[in-house]
C-alpha cells in the first residue's frame, strides 16, 4: 500500500470519475486503475462499483476512503513540518475566503502578504462558507476568512475586523435626503438579495426581520434574484430595480456607477458582521496565519475597525 494509491482511491471517490480522477493526478487511466485494483486486492474488498457512466463508492470504499484522505493529510502535515523548521514562510498558503469578502478585500491583502511574505505565495478560492469549512477540514485549504458565527469542531478563529453595513440607492432616490437609514424601513422598498446559501443574505434578513416574509413571498422581487453576485446587484440598483444592503468594503471609493447609485449608512444602532480567519488546530505554519493577519491590518480598508487581536502563534 502506497501513499500514491490513496491518493488515486481519493482522486476517484471525489470525481466519481476514473479518466476525470486520472487527470487530476496527471496520470494515464490505465495507470490509476491498475493502482486501484491493486489496493482493493490488498485489502480484500471492492471500493467503487464501475458502471458505464458513473462510478459509485461502495459503503466500505466510504470508509477507507475517508481514512485515506486522513492519512494523506498527516502526510502533507509531515512536509510541512520539515518545511516549518527551514522558513514557514515559503512554500504556498491555501487560502479560501466567502464570496461577499474575497472581490474586496484580496486587492488590498495580496501586496501586503507578499510584502511581508515574498516566497509565500497564496492559492485563492472564493466559495459558500459551508464549502470552504468543509475543504478546511479536509485539508485542501490551510486557512479561511470568513464571517462570524462560526463553529466548527478542530477549528480555531481569530477576528480580524468588523465590518458595518451600508444601503445602496438608485441616484434620485427619495431616502438620498437622509443622512442614515434606519434598518426598520428597509421593509418599504424592493430590496434585491443574493440567493440561499449567501451568508451575508442572512445577515441582511436578520437587519430587518420582517423581511424574511417578503422575502420568501411568490412573486417577491427578492425572490427573483437568486443566484446574483453583489456586483450583478450593485448594477441592478444602478439601474432603478430596487436597492440592496452591502458590506462596506464593497462600497466604491470613486464616482458610484457614473452617478447612478448613492450609498447611505445605517443609524444606531448599524449593523455589522465581525469577519475572521480560521484555520484547523493542528495546522503547523502559525507563522503564516500571523503573516496572513498582520497584512490584513496593514490593508486599506479605512471603512473597518480592526481588531489587534493577539499573535498568532
Amino acid at each position: 500500500m502506497t501513499l500514491t494509491e490513496l491518493r488515486y482511491i481519493v482522486a476517484v471517490a471525489r470525481s466519481r470519475h476514473f479518466g476525470h480522477a486520472a487527470e487530476a493526478c496527471f496520470v494515464s487511466q490505465p495507470t490509476l486503475s491498475v493502482g486501484v485494483k491493486k489496493l482493493e486486492d490488498e485489502l480484500g474488498v471492492t471500493l467503487f462499483e464501475r458502471g458505464n457512466n458513473e462510478v459509485t463508492v461502495t459503503p466500505a470504499g466510504m470508509r477507507i476512503v475517508e481514512q485515506a484522505a486522513h492519512i494523506l493529510e498527516l502526510a502533507g502535515d509531515l512536509k510541512a513540518l520539515a518545511q516549518q523548521s527551514k522558513d514557514p514562510l515559503v512554500g504556498p498558503l491555501r487560502l479560501g475566503a466567502i464570496y461577499t469578502i474575497a472581490p474586496y478585500l484580496l486587492p488590498q491583502l495580496i501586496p501586503q502578504v507578499h510584502a511581508l511574505a515574498p516566497q509565500m505565495p497564496l492559492l485563492l478560492e472564493e466559495n459558500f462558507t459551508a464549502k470552504l469549512a468543509e475543504k478546511l477540514k479536509r485539508g485542501e485549504l490551510d486557512a479561511i476568512i470568513i464571517s462570524l458565527p462560526f463553529d466548527e469542531p478542530g477549528i480555531e478563529t481569530q477576528m480580524l475586523y468588523t465590518e458595518p453595513f451600508q444601503v445602496a440607492l438608485p441616484a434620485g432616490h427619495a431616502w438620498c435626503a437622509k443622512s442614515a437609514i434606519h434598518a426598520d424601513e428597509l421593509i418599504q422598498e424592493s430590496l434585491l438579495l443574493l440567493s440561499s446559501g449567501h451568508c451575508f443574505r442572512d445577515q441582511v434578513l436578520k437587519v430587518c426581520p420582517a423581511l424574511n416574509r417578503t422575502a420568501a413571498a411568490p412573486g417577491s422581487m427578492q425572490k427573483t434574484l437568486e443566484s446574483s453576485s453583489l456586483e450583478t446587484i450593485r448594477h441592478m440598483v444602478a439601474s432603478g430595480a430596487g436597492i440592496t444592503v452591502m458590506p462596506c468594503t464593497a462600497v466604491p471609493t470613486g464616482a458610484a456607477e457614473q452617478g447612478l447609485l448613492a450609498f447611505r449608512p445605517f443609524s444606531d444602532p448599524a449593523p455589522d458582521r465581525p469577519v475572521a480567519l480560521a484555520w484547523r488546530k493542528s495546522f503547523t505554519r502559525p507563522q503564516a496565519l500571523e503573516a496572513v493577519r498582520q497584512a490584513v491590518l496593514r490593508s486599506d480598508l479605512p471603512c473597518v475597525q480592526k481588531h489587534l487581536s493577539p499573535v498568532i502563534e
